[in-house]
């Protein structure tokens, strides 16, 4: 057997899938404290008062990094994860009681997960896509060999039918009805 018989994941694809991985345990983890600590994590993100947002927040990412470690292909629980992080971006640009220092260092935080969301969403569509056989174009097709106007009446000519096509005396219509030339 030789040695092109087997085909490897370039070094390149682990690694992406790896990261993929990896944001999906971080997705578990930050959902984790935000269900089992929304108060803490309101008031670090200046949404005192937002309590049940941030769990419900939280469950979203559990969701999600679940997502991504079960999937065979976790390429669209990825775009999730970037939708979930355009959602945070904008829930905290919203945020009432944000502390100036504080939320700019925390919107530049989900920016940052957020690239890395995004950049292995897109790493990973592209494993995808040339994994799949490439779309095979066949509107010029007709499956005739002439045009139909040419082919229009060209059965009719000669052409006698097989026994085995020829409805069945017993299913024939009665009474018997002639076919029209």
């Amino acid at each position: 057997m030789s040695a092109t018989a087997f085909t490897r994941t370039p070094a390149r694809h682990r690694r992406t899938r790896a990261a993929a991985r990896g944001l999906g345990w971080f997705s578990i983890g930050l959902g984790v404290a935000q269900v089992l600590m929304p108060r803490l994590v309101a008031g670090a993100a200046g949404m005192r008062g937002n309590e049940r947002f941030v769990r419900a927040c939280g469950v979203r990412e559990i969701v999600t990094g679940i997502g991504i470690l079960a999937a065979r292909r976790p390429g669209p629980w990825m775009w999730v994860r970037v939708a979930g992080d355009a959602f945070d971006f904008a829930a905290l640009g919203n945020a009432r009681n944000a502390r100036p220092p504080a939320s700019r260092a925390l919107l530049g935080a989900v920016a940052a997960v957020a690239a890395l969301d995004a950049g292995c969403a897109n790493a990973l569509d592209r494993i995808e896509r040339r994994g799949r056989p490439p779309i095979r174009d066949y509107h010029e097709r007709r499956g005739l060999p002439l045009p139909p106007v040419a082919m229009r009446g060209a059965a009719r000519k000669d052409f006698e039918m097989p026994p085995d096509m020829a409805t069945p005396a017993l299913l024939a219509p009665w009474p018997p009805v002639a076919l029209r030339p």
